[in-house]
């Protein structure tokens, strides 16, 4: 009987997960890795917890704990990576983390006796490999709204063009306007070496963290704290290597850019080998091949860490002295993540603007809301007590009319998006959670 209790216990702890800004869906993988991950005590705390960010006295209300005991679970959540702990407003603020970026990224930076990283690598890696899993779960819908988007490598573009790059999408402008800097293990490519399919020589402490995220992952050693010339001499190291840099999905307050490579970054994977082109949004600029200027060398499309670029017979061939191929580009999938440009010599391979603009959402609590809307989410959000039988009422309701494709088509469109996410904001005004619209 107690075998089937802590079952049950973890079911729900997957289910509250489940129910965040990203799907994750039940199986006996993700039962061992919750077992794993949480003590029975720290999971029955996180299925008690609202979905949103809050307060310790309130926390205390709802959960029925010591104010010495609850901060104590807290923080030994926080240590590993499993509630986030964000200061707002002069207090600390938590909540559950989600899969991703969440338990599976911060369990899989943490080093140390306390954590068996080898078998929570083999644990992810089959989670998140599964074809028919956690992909699958938050893309296969036609789900657009990633938490990550390729950044360009300002090398990649043609002369003059960089200059009319927004800063959001200039790596360096956003070293420049962050205020702490971390780096630590890159949880994929950590998996990787574990699961022994790591086929790169990329260094493990690449993934790159600013502000907030880096004040967080600094505080409970998840990462190291770096300098902001330590950083630009990162990324100059990543742009040498070839990496892709996948940023947050956001134009104000970036947390983090991953440093990515074909063999390890399981977004990258989900594209190449699971065949969802959303996994990353795309920047707003795309590869390009001038025919008259490619060799044919083929460097581009080895490159590319989507196999978005293929080699095919060249129109002129042989007859006038040309090269007999040339590089094609599949626009339907690039990223325009510039990688392909930094390998061409001759400067066939560039990056042009998109015909149509990519809207990147402005902040995180855009992102969240429109992520949470397309995944069925997002009434978790709006009505976030699990313990009120008010807000389970709403939930139900709300989400129910939040799940018809008709109204999840027009709270998506161009035409209404700005709209609700205005909505939204004033809701969280009214709430007295101002500082929720700004994070």
């Amino acid at each position: 009987m107690g075998h089937l209790v802590g079952k049950d216990l973890y079911r729900q702890l997957g289910n509250k997960i489940d129910n965040l800004t990203v799907r994750a869906p039940w199986n006996d993988t993700l039962f061992a890795i919750l077992k794993e991950l949480y003590s029975a005590e720290e999971a029955e705390l996180v299925i008690k917890m609202p979905y949103t960010l809050t307060g310790l006295d309130r926390l205390a209300r709802l959960t029925g704990l010591p104010a010495d005991r609850l901060r104590t679970l807290l923080e030994g959540l926080a240590d590993k990576g499993l509630v986030l702990d964000l200061w707002v407003e002069e207090g600390y603020r938590y909540m559950p983390s989600p899969m991703v970026i969440g338990l599976f990224e911060f369990s899989m930076m943490r080093t140390g006796p306390a954590v068996d990283t080898k078998k929570l690598a083999g644990l992810f890696h089959q989670y998140l490999s599964d074809r028919q899993g956690f992909v699958a779960a938050n893309f296969a819908d036609g789900q657009q709204v990633s938490f990550m988007r390729a950044l360009p490598h300002k090398e990649a573009f043609r002369q003059g063009e960089y200059l009319e790059v927004l800063d959001y999408e200039k790596a360096d402008a956003l070293i420049e306007a962050a205020n702490r800097f971390a780096i630590g293990i890159c949880s994929c490519r950590h998996e990787k070496l574990h699961a022994a399919t790591k086929e790169c020589d990329v260094p493990l402490e690449s993934c790159t963290s600013f502000g907030s995220a880096a004040e967080f992952l600094i505080r409970h050693n998840l990462a190291k704290e770096v300098s902001r010339s330590q950083m630009r001499e990162h990324f100059g190291r990543s742009r040498e290597m070839g990496l892709v840099l996948n940023a947050d999905n956001v134009q104000r307050n970036i947390t983090f850019v991953c440093h990515c490579c074909r063999c390890c970054c399981n977004p990258l994977l989900g594209i190449r080998v699971l065949g969802y082109p959303h996994c990353v949004v795309t920047s707003n600029y795309i590869a390009a091949i001038v025919s008259d200027l490619c060799v044919g060398c083929g460097l581009c499309a080895e490159t590319c860490p989507i196999d978005a670029i293929s080699m095919v017979a060249s129109p002129a061939g042989k007859q006038q002295g040309k090269t007999s191929q040339v590089a094609q580009i599949d626009t339907d999938i690039c990223l325009g993540c510039g990688v392909c440009a930094l390998k061409c010599k001759p400067g066939a391979c560039r990056l042009n603007k998109r015909q149509q603009r990519v809207i990147h959402p402005e902040t995180t609590f855009e992102r969240i809301l429109l992520q949470c809307l397309e995944r069925g989410t997002l009434q978790n959000q709006l009505f976030d007590n699990p313990q009120s039988l008010t807000h389970k009422f709403l939930r139900g309701m709300v989400g129910g009319f939040l799940k018809l494709p008709s109204v999840k088509r027009a709270l998506m469109s161009d035409a209404l998006r700005s709209r609700f996410l205005h909505a939204m904001k004033k809701g969280a005004a009214r709430q007295g959670k101002e500082w929720l619209a700004e994070l």
